[in-house]
């Protein structure tokens, strides 16, 4: 005899499906993916009822009941009404002899309790109920903000259509514990006995004894599959310092002192190569998904490397493997900024976009801006003009309205003289306006926006279009022109250790 029950979602799944229960087992199955998940009757080992979003949730023990400290790997199944416990436990005692034990949820709404690593999830307990569970193996990263608070991240689940995703479901992308006081590791002493001092246990923060813990079970910062190729010391403007980067088939891993980041190839949107100086070269990666720092979103990430340093690489990968990525190597004999490029193309299968045809006075792809107070690069690139700064930001030329030329204002000094601003009006209603842009720089700058068939509208005087620059105030000349301190203070910068960002990022 079999019994069903409707409309019941197996894990996190928003698929509803039915569950039926018969004497050699349960099944589910998806109404619309057809998806079946079977429990034979042998495997199951404990069951649980408990109260969650949707409704009551029913949990079946896949693990050893006969080991105190079994791994408890389980499957759950919600959507059961309140009416569905008495039948249920009915079913699992007659058919399996397992008694259904009720897990009572608080519903104090404290933000206070303590945390237990259950198997692959962490509850949080307040008087000694549990309030809430998170699944470990979901955390993309933890970080410590602080000595004391604890972040963990959640992947936003890719949206295909972004229409249909504002009626989709809220997602928790963020959670934080504040863990005070201290905690006293274990001594592990290499031989047993032993009484040295040495081998007593460190005092570190709470958070930070935590922190490893969550690392550990979620697995963040080790090896869960093999590293194709690594990259050591990584200089990383945005954001800033020294990263390990680990390539792997399915995402790269950023290793800090204090930061560790996970990346999806799938959420690398955009991948950019482009000259910095005649010295140094910027590999950019656009994310569909920002990384965070606290409160701090990166958008980008900004990778720097020297046009004379070479690496030798050989991939971890069969060669049958490396066959099927485009362009992929099986070794590498190349300046750094090519292998790294490369491995990134061919693994995420996004093309590189590069500086251009448009080439400033000087024979740069980029011309010396200012975005309010920060100082940056904006590079005008065939389809795109990217101001590159440690807060980047993306401009499509098809959302650009207008584009306007204007001087700062008339009677403000010598430096107004010799700079004009580049305001740009988007269709798509933010403005941005770039300023302290060396005045030679006009002329190529219009004659590449009219080659794009950008509408420009020209606020300067025409007499000052032509108006050249005096020989006799040589020391004067634009920070556009020499990339010296203009009289005009600045702040802002690739290569300023600041963490924190203004303005907001737009991605194309």
């Amino acid at each position: 005899m079999t019994t069903q029950f409707d409309n019941i979602y197996h894990g996190l799944s928003p698929e509803a499906g039915k569950l039926r229960i018969a004497v050699s087992g349960m099944a589910w199955r998806g109404e619309d993916s057809q998806q079946t998940i079977a429990i034979p009757q042998d495997e199951m080992k404990w069951a649980q009822w408990i109260r969650v979003a949707r409704n009551y949730q029913l949990r079946i023990g896949l693990g050893n009941k006969d080991k105190k400290n079994a791994d408890r790997k389980r499957e759950t199944f919600d959507g059961f009404a309140r009416d569905d416990h008495d039948r249920l436990a009915q079913l699992l005692k007659q058919h399996f002899s397992i008694v259904l034990e009720t897990k009572e949820a608080s519903v104090k709404g404290w933000n206070w309790g303590m945390t237990d690593f259950q198997g692959q999830d962490l509850v949080f307990l307040v008087s000694n109920k549990t309030a809430f569970e998170l699944p470990l193996a979901k955390v993309a990263n933890s970080n410590i903000a602080g000595r004391t608070e604890v972040s963990l991240e959640y992947p936003v689940a890719a949206q295909v259509d972004k229409k249909a995703s504002r009626h989709g479901p809220d997602e928790l992308t963020e959670i934080r514990f504040y863990v005070p006081g201290t905690h006293t590791k274990e001594a592990r002493g290499s031989e047993e006995g032993s009484q040295n001092s040495e081998d007593e246990g460190e005092e570190i923060s709470a958070a930070q004894a935590f922190h490893d813990v969550i690392k550990e079970k979620a697995e963040i910062g080790q090896v869960t599959g093999d590293i194709i190729l690594s990259f050591e010391e990584v200089l990383v403007l945005t954001p800033r310092g020294r990263y390990d980067v680990d390539m792997f088939r399915d995402f790269l891993r950023l290793r800090g002192k204090t930061y560790d980041y996970k990346i999806l190839y799938t959420t690398i949107a955009k991948l950019f190569l482009l000259p910095k100086d005649d010295m140094h070269v910027l590999f950019i990666l656009g994310l569909s998904t920002p990384i965070r720092q606290g409160q701090t979103r990166y958008q980008y990430l900004v990778m720097q490397f020297s046009r004379d340093e070479e690496s030798t690489a050989e991939l971890n990968m069969p060669e049958e493997e490396v066959e099927k990525y485009d362009r992929l190597k099986k070794s590498y004999d190349e300046p750094t900024f090519e292998v790294v490029s490369g491995v990134f193309r061919a693994l995420s299968g996004r093309k590189i976009i590069g500086a251009g045809s448009f080439q400033s006075r000087d024979g740069h792809p980029a011309l010396k801006a200012n975005l309010k107070a920060v100082q940056g690069d904006l590079f005008l690139l065939e389809k795109y003009i990217f101001f590159v700064s440690k807060t980047p930001t993306l401009i499509d030329l098809s959302d650009i309205h207008q584009i306007v030329f204007s001087r700062l204002g008339a009677g403000v000094g010598a430096t107004a003289a010799r700079t004009f601003d580049l305001k740009i009006v988007t269709k798509s209603g933010p403005e941005f306006t770039f300023t302290s842009i060396n005045k030679e720089e006009h002329e190529v700058t219009e004659e590449y926006l009219k080659e794009k068939k950008v509408k420009v509208k020209n606020e300067m005087m025409e007499g000052e279009l032509i108006m050249g620059v005096d020989d006799d105030d040589d020391e004067m000349q634009s920070v556009v022109s020499d990339g010296e301190e203009a009289p005009k203070p600045r702040t802002g910068g690739l290569d300023d250790d600041e963490d924190s960002e203004e303005g907001e990022h737009y991605f194309a």
